[in-house]
């Protein structure tokens, strides 16, 4: 921020997107929190690093990329005044509580309760006979059933269109992951949906497999079974 401020020009405008916290929270989207997704941001918390460094925020757009992120505008402090848009998503963050220990607390308690309600709904399919595979080899997933203790007693098989994940093993839980054909080829009672960003999507693809009777576990953001 110093840098952007040392480089602005007089009437310059600075311009900068990240994930929005606030999206982040409510969607529950805990799994996306890794190595290479570390920083998501407030705009209350954004608003004060730049002041630091001698600068104002002046406007802001929500807009969808990343599951839900801030378009910020600044400019040199002095230069240009807040706008409606700045003012109202104060207001909002302040309303919500953003600000304080206890909304960071209520999202963990929600991320802890999911994953009590996942497990005992995936053990509970286990006792009556079902089988389980799991769809997505993507980061979001291994951070799921990781952070769940979801493994090879529960899933089968995680299946993944992309040939360069095929053949190898889910990091930590040590699922296999395989080509999506296997679902209808094997046809496990249910999929649990760890790419649930893209269920509408997803779901679509597999069309076929869902008319043999498949199931998808949603678990994002309000765990559900379609």
């Amino acid at each position: 921020m110093a840098g952007i401020a040392r480089i602005l020009k007089p009437a310059g405008v600075a311009v900068i997107e990240t994930p929005y916290l606030r999206e982040l929270v409510e969607r529950l989207e805990f799994d996306t929190i890794y190595h290479e997704h570390l920083f998501y941001h407030s705009l209350t918390a954004l608003s004060r690093v730049f002041e630091r460094n001698g600068l104002t925020v002046v406007d802001v757009e929500a807009i969808p990329v990343h599951g839900g992120s801030l378009r910020v505008f600044a400019m040199r402090t002095g230069a240009g005044e807040q706008g409606a848009a700045v003012r109202s998503l104060f207001a909002e963050e302040a309303a919500v509580g953003l600000c304080g220990s206890e909304y960071y607390a209520a999202f963990a308690g929600r991320v802890e309760e999911l994953g009590r309600e996942l497990r005992a709904m995936m053990a509970a399919l286990v006792a009556q006979g079902h089988q389980i595979a799991a769809y997505g080899a993507a980061a979001k997933g291994a951070v799921l059933l990781n952070a769940f203790g979801i493994g090879t007693d529960t899933i089968s098989f995680v299946a993944d269109r992309s040939p360069h994940k095929q053949g190898f093993l889910m990091p930590g839980v040590h699922i296999p992951i395989v080509d999506p054909d296997q679902l209808v080829a094997r046809r496990p009672d249910e999929c649990l949906l760890l790419a649930w960003n893209f269920a509408e999507e997803i779901l679509a693809q597999q069309a076929e497999y869902r008319r043999l009777g498949g199931k998808f576990i949603i678990p994002g953001p309000k765990l559900t079974l379609v």
